[in-house]
């Protein structure tokens, strides 16, 4: 395929393969014509933001009748006729299928010079349908926050996140060898760092007598990392940010941590921890750890609250909202992760799998390094 000066497809709901083709070097255009239903103008204001960025110039052409095949070919006919002998490619990736057979049909007959391509985003390929077929793997061109803002999410600014010190790290390290032992006393913690959040204090108290050994064991252990400080019958976090840390914003760190280290092994870029990101309404979405890796974005989602006895509900809620959250925000090729300190049950595992939701639980999360391998390297 040559390269065009001139890309022209159909806005839907998935911006991925628009975007994708219209940022790789191979392909990228001058001006990319946008053609735009009404139910759709505002995921073309969040498309043309990001090309627009990209340097690449838009225009947007209104079309109806999405479900009349003789007028979504008028509408395309109508383009030809503008741009006969241009260097276009005609990008069916977006809209539905109707409207793709209405534009593939249109372009053979009406300018048979012009390409027309497809992007498989489960391949991570460009398909050329012109003449003889081709495949062309499409370069990691896209960052993170672009790719969010094509979907219409606003990306808030973050807090830079530090290397975790020596100390900090031994006790990570500790707290994942044994995930067995630790799930009563880190549940313990866990409450007792949500009720000094709740009170938006830094100082909560202990239970009668300090609490079980387990625990009192573990807060020696956070006490000796800094984390905090026992003080009689009290405990005193270091810091917010601490205290965060003890209510399960390790695992957090510990899920940052390998990602980080495998970054460069598995083409991850422009990763992020704790990423808000605004819908076109305002309302917040919060993203534990989100990464670029082939073009697609990957979620995960950490947990180290119960969600078994009386918590019985709460690991098919996270499932759901997880799986709900991971597809709105990034398109249909998003994969979601859940890492849990938490075993879930064999119905819960059933729900995961329906839902594409990917686990790392328990004793797995010792081995949270190989899953993400095998995770990232899946197409």
């Amino acid at each position: 395929m040559r390269k065009p000066r001139i890309h022209i497809c159909f806005v839907s709901a998935q911006a991925a393969p628009n975007l994708l083709a219209a940022l790789d070097p191979q392909c990228k255009p001058e001006r990319i014509i946008l053609l735009v239903t009404g139910k759709m103008a505002s995921k073309a204001d969040a498309m043309e933001k990001v090309l627009r960025k990209s340097g690449i110039e838009t225009k947007r052409v209104a079309i109806d009748g999405e479900h009349d095949l003789a007028r979504l070919k008028d509408a395309v006919l109508n383009v030809a006729a503008e741009h006969g002998g241009e260097q276009v490619a005609f990008n069916l990736s977006g809209g539905t299928k109707l409207m793709a057979l209405a534009a593939y049909q249109t372009v053979r007959e009406a300018e048979p010079a012009w390409d027309i391509f497809y992007v498989d985003i489960d391949t991570d390929e460009l398909i050329v349908l012109t003449n003889e077929q081709t495949r062309l793997p499409l370069k990691p061109m896209v960052g993170l926050l672009d790719y969010l803002r094509a979907y219409g999410y606003d990306p808030q600014p973050a807090s830079r996140r530090s290397e975790p010190g020596k100390d900090r790290e031994s006790l990570l390290e500790d707290l994942i060898l044994n995930v067995g032992s630790l799930a009563r006393p880190l549940g313990e913690l866990n409450a007792l760092a949500q009720a000094a959040e709740a009170r938006g204090s830094l100082s909560v108290e202990l239970p009668r007598h300090g609490g079980s050994a387990g625990l009192r064991s573990l807060l020696q252990k956070l006490s000796d990392s800094n984390v905090l400080a026992i003080e009689h019958d009290r405990i005193e976090f270091r810091s917010e940010s601490d205290r965060t840390f003890a209510g399960g914003g390790w695992l957090e760190e510990h899920v940052h941590r390998q990602v980080s280290r495998l970054s460069h092994a598995l083409g991850i870029r422009d990763k992020r921890a704790n990423l808000v990101v605004l819908d076109a309404g305002g309302v917040k979405n919060e993203l534990d750890i989100a990464f670029m890796a082939r073009n697609r974005l990957y979620v995960i989602e950490c947990k180290t609250a119960r969600m078994d006895g009386a918590n019985a509900g709460k690991a098919n809620d996270a499932l759901f909202k997880l799986a709900e959250i991971s597809r709105r925000i990034g398109g249909l090729g998003t994969r979601a992760m859940l890492a849990s300190y938490r075993m879930l049950d064999e119905h819960e595992k059933r729900l995961a799998r329906a839902l594409n939701v990917e686990l790392v639980c328990g004793s797995d999360l010792r081995r949270l390094d190989e899953k993400l391998k095998v995770w990232v390297a899946y197409r």
